[in-house]
């Protein structure tokens, strides 16, 4: 791709922290990753992590209230 064919960079436009925080956690955000401690090619811990965030309400669509 040449310069010239490159599309046109994104208007700049600031967001909030909070209207950025409402619209991740309205929907749910899965939080994954891996980090390995090692010594000389030898992996001595391995912590993996995944977590899903998510407003009270939004989980509502995930896990439905189980009523007695």
């Amino acid at each position: 791709m040449t310069p010239a064919e490159r599309p046109a960079p994104l208007p700049g436009r600031q967001v909030a922290l909070v209207d950025l925080l409402d619209r991740l956690l309205a929907g749910g955000v899965v939080v994954t990753g891996d980090l390995v401690l090692s010594i000389a090619d030898i992996d001595l811990v391995r912590i993996s992590l995944r977590a899903l965030i998510t407003s009270v309400t939004a989980s509502d669509t995930f896990a439905p209230e189980v009523r007695p």
